[in-house]
Parts: structure tokens; sequence; C-alpha cells
């Protein structure tokens, strides 16, 4: 009797996939959000793009995060390097921190490694509350948070 049989479950077959279909993709993220929103309560993921661009337009900085369950969640936050060390990396950040306040956030959080200036996120309030140490070998990553 197939395992199938015994359990009276439809039988599972387990695979590797190095280029998965969109479809697969999508099943998997449905899947989990549709968990997640069952046990958490839903959560009305709402980006946060926040760019800083030269006179010609181009993005020379910018922060992409969410919203959701009253947090913000940085995601990327980068500037390019000649533009780094004059504040506008602070002005992205204090911007989307307003933003995520007029959605009802109460808190945020980012992660970071220990060579993308971890300090500048302690300047600005965040505390760190999780480090991966040798993430990559030689550095570490690191987990801030902050009340709003």
């Amino acid at each position: 009797m197939s395992e199938a049989e015994r359990t009276g479950r439809p039988a599972i077959e387990i695979s590797e996939d190095d280029y998965p279909e969109m479809e697969a993709v999508a099943a998997i993220q449905r899947g989990l959000h549709a968990y997640n929103q069952e046990m958490g309560g839903p959560y009305d993921r709402e980006p946060v793009t926040v760019l800083a661009r030269d006179a010609g337009g181009e993005v020379r900085g910018g922060l992409l995060g969410l919203t959701y369950w009253n947090w913000l969640f940085i995601d990327w936050l980068w500037m390019a390097s000649d533009q780094r060390g004059q504040g506008l990396g602070g002005q992205l950040l204090e911007r989307a921190e307003a933003i995520a306040r007029a959605r009802g956030c109460t808190h945020a959080y980012t992660d970071t490694f220990s060579f993308q200036a971890p300090g500048f996120w302690s300047r600005h309030g965040y505390a760190e509350f999780g480090r991966l140490e040798g993430m990559p070998p030689g550095h570490a990553r690191i987990w801030f948070q902050k009340a709003l």
C-alpha cells in the first residue's frame, strides 16, 4: 500500500528548481501571506519609496521599504558614493519614517552589514537587536529597530 493510500493524502514529490516558474514563486508567496494574515491579522503591506535625484533626474540614492502590522521595514537604503556624508541618507530615512507614522506605524526595523555603516543607524536612534557574525566571512549582519 502506498503512502497516499495509507494516509488518504495525495503523494507529494520534492524537487529542486534553479529557475522556478513565476507561478510557483507566486504560489509560495500567496500561501505564506495568507498564513501570516491568518495568524497575525491583516497587514496591508504598502511600499515606501523615497528617492534622491540629481538635477538631471538621475537617481543618486534611495530608500525602499514596506509598512505592515504597524511597522516600517527598511529593506534598502543606498546613496551613490559621491553623495555620502552629506546628510542625504538621513533625509531619506526621516521622510520614510514620516510616511510610516502617517500610516500608523509605531516602530521600524532594518538589517545591514558591518561594512555598510551600522553607525548611521545608531546615530538615527536605532538600537541593535541581533547580530550574525561571519556573514559574510570577516563581517557581520546586524539588525536594528527603533520606536517611532
